[in-house]
């Protein structure tokens, strides 16, 4: 049964027209969630191919991150199972070397709104930089790798991901136990999250 404050609170996210003139190619909120979702997947903001489909994680990032978490396509898209929220949800458009950052809007107005609702997530997955310097604490600020190492670690309710885009690979090489130590421990976290 779908609960009606959160059906209209889908609806204005999907109505937001906040940014608008700041974005090159419009408004097109996209997020997924029901309350019961035990898994939440905190990203960055669309992509061109997303934005395009309207699909959150349609995209080659997408496919990677469900490669790394193995969580199949269909429970990836159970809004019961994973909530997708990402910093900003509409694609910002393009700079040199990829795409621009998150409209600073988002998160501010509908992330709060949002976690109060999601009362049923057991791990919460922090993927890339942007939800990383939101949700992780500000001192000491850490680099990428200490962030992911740090809360693996932690056994806590979060765990800190690199954004899956290409460059990731680059990351990888550079930080081999990432694929060793990390892989199983989310996989395990995340069917127990599912349990």
């Amino acid at each position: 049964m779908t609960d009606p404050d959160f059906t209209a609170l889908l609806a204005q996210i999907r109505a937001c027209t906040l940014c608008g003139d700041a974005l090159p190619h419009g408004p097109r909120p996209i997020v997924q969630a029901m309350p019961g979702a035990r898994v939440l997947i905190i990203g960055q903001a669309p992509g061109s191919r997303v934005h395009a489909s309207g699909v959150p994680w349609d995209d080659d990032s997408g496919d990677r991150l469900r490669q790394w978490t193995a969580i199949s396509k269909q429970d990836f898209y159970d809004p019961n199972r994973v909530a997708l929220m990402p910093m900003g949800l509409c694609y910002p458009g393009k700079a040199s070397g990829g795409d621009l950052p998150p409209r600073p809007e988002c998160a501010p107005l509908w992330h709060p709104q949002m976690l109060q609702q999601l009362q049923a997530v057991r791990l919460t997955l922090l993927v890339g930089q942007y939800a990383q310097a939101r949700y992780l604490p500000a001192k000491p600020r850490m680099g990428m790798a200490a962030a992911v190492r740090n809360l693996a670690a932690a056994n806590g309710s979060s765990l800190a991901l690199p954004h899956p885009a290409w460059r990731s690979r680059l990351w990888m090489v550079k930080n081999q136990w990432f694929e060793a130590e990390v892989f199983p421990l989310l996989r395990r976290r995340i069917a127990d999250a599912f349990a």
